[in-house]
């Protein structure tokens, strides 16, 4: 099994899919990847030499930021909005969408389970 940045890539997949299980890069990206390093896409990543293995590593290290520098930064960002108590930031600490999205009735992913109100009359019937 392939080890690049601390993750086991699958053996029996295309090269260019199995590099997008690193998080941090994407189909686009690791296409970008292997034409800089002139390798063909469609190899199994069991099929690679090692000298092509050491290559990518080198690239993701030199010129990408992956896995944990990447989540590390992103968590950074987000405390850095945290903390200047932008809106944003406001939203991210009581765990709503950020973007605008409507809340009244959707964003069950980010509000967790529904929570049955109590004492919510029904209209009365006629």
């Amino acid at each position: 099994m392939t080890r690049i940045v601390g993750v086991d890539l699958p053996k029996n997949k295309r090269i260019e899919i199995s590099l997008t299980y690193i998080y941090g890069i994407g189909k686009s990206k690791s296409i970008k990847i292997l034409e800089q390093l002139q390798i063909n896409r469609n190899l199994k990543t069991n099929e690679l030499s090692d000298e092509q293995i050491i290559l990518i590593r080198q690239i993701l290290n030199s010129s990408y930021e992956v896995e944990g520098n990447l989540k590390r930064a992103e968590s950074m960002n987000i405390k850095r909005l945290m903390t200047i108590g932008s809106y944003r930031g406001k939203r991210h600490q009581l765990g709503l969408p950020l973007r605008g999205q409507n809340t009244r009735t959707n964003a069950r992913t980010k509000r967790g389970i529904k929570k049955t109100m109590a004492g919510k009359k029904k209209a009365p019937r006629k």
